[in-house]
């Protein structure tokens, strides 16, 4: 029985030590590299750039109060059409003390200046009617006279405007009444009623009371890398894609590139303007982002490979060519490049559309090429 275990032990320790031997002869063997034999064929390529950004109005206009107030009413909401001269907000005056007191004041002297003149113009009418004063006196006190009427009526109109914003040679020409000054869409309403507005002056812009915009007239406001100015122009068209509209390609015409650039992340970028064509059935929001495709090159049915078929040695570009079957044997070609666009490559220089080119390796198992 011991025989027997000694002899099987020295069985397994033979098949185990076989079967390192042929696992390393197998190891040491070259493996054969299959690989993917490509030819040129025409093709048409585009090389493209591409700038981020988004999608704005051309002119949109911040409506402002004439006054200061309060918003007593809003007529708008974002997203309502207006047109121009249409009434937005009505605002409620809070006249200023100081500023009301003057006003009140320069009423009482006017009036009291316009009785003393409205007496001497009447005494001296019936004097001139009598002949006993000259015409000259005469005219001179109804110059007077018509001077303090006249600044009467300015100093009420001046305390109707403090108190409620409206006077009465101006009352269709209300300041309470904000209207917009365009027409278009209401993008934003960024005050409420009950909300304090100040009117544009010299040390403050004013309070917005809506952003009025026409949403058919809009621009794509991007960026674009110094590398890439030099490629494209006033005019180009290009391909915008809107990141909330992934089906939806629209077509742009640049208009505008920054003659200086600014600095983002250590690159230096400028800053491009393109008038985006609208079609009626689309609705485009402002603000929306957007990526326009640029073609900065093309060729029409050129010779072309893969681009991983090519291979770099210094300044030198080369391809290998197949001249045996099995085993598959290459020799290098030196290839004159054009166009890329990323994919594919033109060969300007050095191959024929008869050359078996080598590609990718083959994988055996999947039967596909590897990249």
């Amino acid at each position: 029985m011991k025989k027997f275990f000694r002899i099987l032990m020295f069985v397994i320790l033979g098949v185990i030590v076989l079967g390192t031997f042929v696992f390393l002869y197998q190891k040491s063997k070259p493996k054969v590299i299959v690989y993917e034999i490509v030819s040129p064929t025409k093709h048409t390529i585009t090389k493209k750039t591409v700038a981020t950004g988004k999608v704005e109005p051309r002119d949109e206009i911040l409506i402002k109060p004439q006054i200061n107030g309060i918003i007593a009413e809003l007529y708008k909401e974002a997203g309502h059409k207006v047109q121009a001269n249409e009434v937005i907000a009505k605002v409620k005056v809070v006249p200023d003390m100081n500023s009301l007191n003057s006003a009140e004041s320069r009423v009482n002297l006017s009036e009291i200046e316009f009785k003393q003149n409205e007496i001497n113009y009447k005494r001296v009418s019936d004097l001139f009617e009598k002949g006993v004063v000259s015409r000259e006196d005469y005219e001179q006190t109804e110059m007077s006279y018509n001077r303090s009427k006249e600044e009467l009526q300015a100093a009420n109109d001046a305390l109707g405007i403090i108190k409620t914003g409206i006077s009465s040679r101006s009352a269709g020409y209300s300041t309470t009444m904000v209207t917009s000054t365009v027409s278009g869409l209401v993008l934003a309403v960024p005050v409420k009623v009950g909300t304090s507005v100040v009117q544009s002056n010299n040390f403050n812009d004013g309070t917005t009371i809506a952003s009025v915009a026409n949403l058919s007239d809009m621009l794509f406001i991007g960026k674009i890398d110094e590398t890439e100015i030099g490629k494209i122009h006033t005019g180009a068209k290009m391909t915008l894609t809107i990141g909330a509209l992934r089906d939806v390609k629209l077509t742009a015409i640049l208009e505008q590139i920054a003659p200086k650039g600014v600095e983002e992340n250590g690159a230096i970028l400028f800053e491009m303007k393109a008038a985006v064509k609208i079609p009626d059935s689309i609705f485009i929001r402002a603000g929306y982002s957007a990526n326009a495709e640029i073609i900065t090159d093309n060729r029409d049915s050129v010779w072309a490979i893969p681009e991983s078929c090519v291979e770099f040695s210094k300044d030198t570009a080369f391809v290998q060519i197949l001249t045996k079957e099995k085993p598959q044997e290459f020799t290098k070609q030196i290839v004159t490049l054009g166009l890329s666009d990323g994919i594919n490559i033109e060969i300007l220089d050095g191959l024929d559309e008869t050359d078996r080119i080598r590609g990718a390796v083959v994988d055996n198992k999947k039967k596909t090429p590897k990249k």
